[in-house]
């Protein structure tokens, strides 16, 4: 995280430096580290602290902007304060109407409340994926290649029910039971599927990823099949 915040320090100037230096907080900071990270393990096309010109033609700061291709999506981190008793009737109208402009110009947008990036940062990687997943294919996480086994598995889970054990790839592919574990376990790790029920030495059965359909779905058209 310290890279990729000094990366983006070492390009701003003015204005734009000082408030990338003052305005990521200790909200911000904890997003970076429990949610955008564990989802995604890089921070490729994303912008701390994005300046944008206001609907009022003066400017404002986005917790942070993702930008791919055609998408451009604003993400802000709410603490409690200052956007409920902190905040007079005008500033808290304000709010809305600027939200409603970045709508106007094309963004969309994910606010997340600093209590559940804290204490439910799962859950807010979740609906990070699932985004992700509906508006750009999983692309995202384009760096994840599936081999041909773990083709045949994926194509399997989305045949049936979505749950995948270790006894239906033994079965598709004619491995031990062993073996068939080891390759789920390996698929968890890519972060292709997750466990599905509860288990430790060989989890008893998986689910897919919400952007493992988007990633199989594309790689078999660039390989046309």
């Amino acid at each position: 995280m310290e890279h990729f915040l000094e990366q983006h320090l070492a390009v701003r100037k003015g204005e734009r430096l000082r408030k990338l230096k003052e305005g990521l907080g200790h909200g911000e900071k904890l997003f970076l580290q429990q949610v955008w990270w564990p989802a995604f393990r890089n921070f490729n096309n994303l912008h701390p602290e994005y300046e944008i010109k206001d609907f009022r033609d003066g400017t404002r700061f986005l917790d942070f902007a993702f930008f791919h291709h055609a998408l451009k999506l604003a993400i802000e981190i709410d603490g409690y304060g200052p956007h409920s008793s902190q905040i007079t009737r005008p500033q808290f109208a304000d709010q809305w109407i600027r939200q409603n402009h970045l709508i106007i110009d094309g963004w969309k947008i994910l606010r997340f409340s600093f209590d559940d990036v804290k204490d439910r940062p799962r859950m807010c990687e979740q609906i990070l994926q699932q985004f992700m997943g509906r508006f750009l294919g999983g692309r995202i996480l384009a760096d994840i290649t599936i081999n041909y086994i773990e083709s045949e598995i994926i194509r399997l889970a989305l045949s049936g029910n979505g749950i995948i054990r270790p006894s239906d790839v033994s079965n598709l592919l004619h491995f031990g039971i062993k073996k068939s574990c080891d390759i789920l376990k390996s698929m968890s790790e890519k972060r292709l599927l997750k466990p599905a029920g509860t288990g430790t030495k060989c989890i008893r059965s998986y689910r897919l990823h919400e952007h493992t359909q988007g990633i199989w779905e594309e790689q078999n058209q660039l390989r046309g099949s």
